[in-house]
């Protein structure tokens, strides 16, 4: 039998879908997974994560299954990345690239029996994903994009005019790529921006005295923990003020007093499971009310 086709206008059958796996066990064919709103996608992921589970990898119905659930969780990705729109169009591009690249990893390590909403879990992989991003393509220090350009265009005259003995003179440089010598000695300085030195490089003047030289990380202040402490603490006031009496009373109890779980059940008169489920649901809560506003 033929799985039932599903669209963003007949999410009335989700339902039936979700407790008898579809038809004869397929998989519904969903039309453009990419339209369902995040509620909708979320619930028909589960359909297929649990599907994806039983499904041999390699074959068509797997590969179906694994890219559904990547299109209709993108706006995961668009979501993770509002937080670096203040970057130029283009590497907003790339961003949104890399974020993808978390989803699938994500989609591929997530597994319906931890209890945890898929949203939850993928948000730190999409984001760590670009994160990791920065680290390793972004320049040290920020320049125009147009003097980024320059910089490879520098690299490739170099290494066409390169002799024997010497690098190019600013002049050749300038000849070669029709600049004038300012914006070749420009490139050039802004170049000194894509690496930046360790601050344990000795400093000018330094490297030869008898103690090995002063290092620029002898001039840097040190961090206050107390600074993290206080702004983890403020941005998370206003969602610990929107839990219900016995969610901060849990919280409290937890981190405040450090209580065990058993401890807490004993207090609140529940078993520790249901103390473990609503100290879970509390802090993804928690968790994502921080990425949101991060």
């Amino acid at each position: 039998m033929v799985a039932p086709q599903l669209t963003a206008t007949s999410l009335s059958d989700l339902p039936f879908l979700l407790q008898s796996g579809g038809v004869c066990g397929e998989l519904p064919w969903v039309e453009d997974a990419g339209k369902f709103a995040p509620k909708d996608a979320r619930q028909l992921s589960k359909l297929f994560f649990d599907r994806l589970q039983v499904l041999e990898e390699g074959t068509a119905e797997y590969q179906y299954a694994r890219n559904t659930l990547i299109e209709m969780n993108l706006s995961l990705v668009r979501f993770a990345v509002r937080r670096f729109r203040n970057r130029g169009d283009g590497e907003m591009e790339d961003i949104t690239q890399v974020g993808t690249i978390g989803l699938i990893k994500a989609i591929d390590r997530f597994d319906l029996t931890r209890e945890v909403e898929f949203s939850s879990f993928a948000i730190p992989y999409i984001v760590g994903e670009i994160k990791r991003f920065f680290r390793d393509s972004t320049w040290a220090v920020h320049v125009p994009r147009r003097l980024q350009e320059l910089r490879v265009e520098l690299a490739k005259a170099k290494e066409t005019l390169h002799a024997v003995d010497r690098d190019p003179t600013v002049k050749e440089l300038a000849d070669h790529l029709e600049l004038t010598e300012e914006e070749v000695i420009e490139g050039l300085v802004a170049s000194a921006g894509y690496i930046a030195n360790s601050i344990d490089t000795p400093a000018p003047g330094t490297e030869d005295t008898a103690d090995g030289g002063c290092t620029y990380a002898d001039s840097v202040g040190d961090d206050d923990p107390a600074m993290d402490l206080f702004e983890d603490l403020h941005a998370l006031a206003p969602l610990l003020a929107q839990l219900d009496d016995r969610e901060r009373r849990i919280i409290e109890m937890r981190f405040g007093q450090e209580l065990t779980q058993e401890r807490i059940g004993e207090e609140l008169g529940i078993s520790q499971m249901h103390v473990s489920r609503l100290l879970s649901r509390t802090l993804t809560r928690l968790r994502e009310g921080l990425l949101a506003h991060g």
